[in-house]
């Protein structure tokens, strides 16, 4: 079960202490961020060393949340006498404010769909067996290209869910394998498999990916099977799932439009808003002459 921690900007004093502390006290800070987000018994709670920040006179601590196969971090920001905390994050006004997460977003090799070169770019993290995510991908795959069809673009970054989720990584595999042979093709997969969600067990998912391959646009059955067998494709799940984890992503869908971070699914009336709000911003930054604040995901398709 995913742990939550609630967002928001904390501004704490640890506990005095009878002479002042030149430094951080781990097992304090364990302790008060403990009784801070109300972290139940069974969650282990492990404090890195203090680290320089970005923001002078505080160093930065990350904090790890574990819980059986689930881990969840968090990044405090910690004055260097150890009795301050603040909790949040931390935004240089000259740059853009997604810059941070920007960075980490690799969309080479990744399935797209959608315009290329165009102004807003949503890269989505997403399980093959996650019921929300089975309603995000079908809202997605109607309405961008029918609403946006040349102002946003698509990628598809598999994040499997695998404590909770069985057969959420082997049908990533799968459809990396379905990407490798015909990259056309995946789309083709990723929505037979959030249609057919309900039917498919980890036993019988080889033999329901063999019979999408038969109704599949070239497609080599005996290829993809060998490929699946063989797990050929788990080092590129191995690497979205690590860029996952980077960007502190602990539930599925998150999607990153334009670096900003939107956890859930989003209604898609709530999400055009956003999709067209950006896209206005951009041309108002454009007009003013701002090209510090021009958006654009590290690809390929950039020039």
């Amino acid at each position: 079960m995913r742990f939550a921690l609630v967002a928001a900007l904390c501004l704490c004093l640890l506990p005095a202490q009878e002479k002042p502390k030149t430094g951080l006290d781990k097992a304090a800070m364990e302790a008060y961020v403990r009784h801070l987000l109300a972290v139940i018994p069974g969650v282990q709670i492990k404090v890195d060393d203090p680290k320089p920040s970005q923001v002078p006179n505080l160093q930065e601590v990350n904090v790890h949340f574990i819980f059986g196969a689930q881990s969840q971090d968090e990044t405090f920001f910690v004055t260097k006498d150890g009795q301050k905390i603040i909790r949040g994050f931390v935004y240089d006004i000259n740059q853009n404010p997604f810059k941070a997460d920007l960075d980490k977003l690799k969309t080479d090799l990744t399935p797209s769909f959608g315009a290329a070169g165009a102004p807003v770019v949503l890269v989505v993290f997403s399980d093959f067996q996650c019921p929300l995510c089975k309603d995000e991908a079908k809202s997605l795959r109607q309405h961008l290209p029918e609403t946006f069809p040349t102002q946003v673009r698509l990628y598809f970054k598999d994040f499997p869910l695998e404590s909770i989720h069985p057969w959420a990584k082997p049908a990533a595999l799968a459809g990396r394998c379905v990407f490798q042979q015909n990259p056309a093709a995946f789309w083709q997969y990723h929505d037979w498999i959030y249609e057919h969600q309900g039917e498919i067990t980890v036993e019988n998912l080889k033999a329901k990916v063999l019979e999408f391959a038969k109704g599949a646009k070239d497609m080599d059955g005996m290829q993809l099977g060998r490929c699946i067998d063989t797990k050929a494709t788990e080092a590129d799940i191995d690497r979205s799932l690590a860029e996952g984890k980077s960007l502190k992503i602990d539930a599925t869908p998150t999607i990153f439009l334009n670096g900003r971070r939107l956890v859930g699914s989003y209604p898609w009336q709530n999400l055009e808003q956003i999709i067209t709000g950006e896209l206005n911003y951009q041309k108002t930054a454009k007009d003013a002459g701002e090209k510090c604040c021009e958006i654009k995901i590290p690809s390929a398709l950039n020039k």
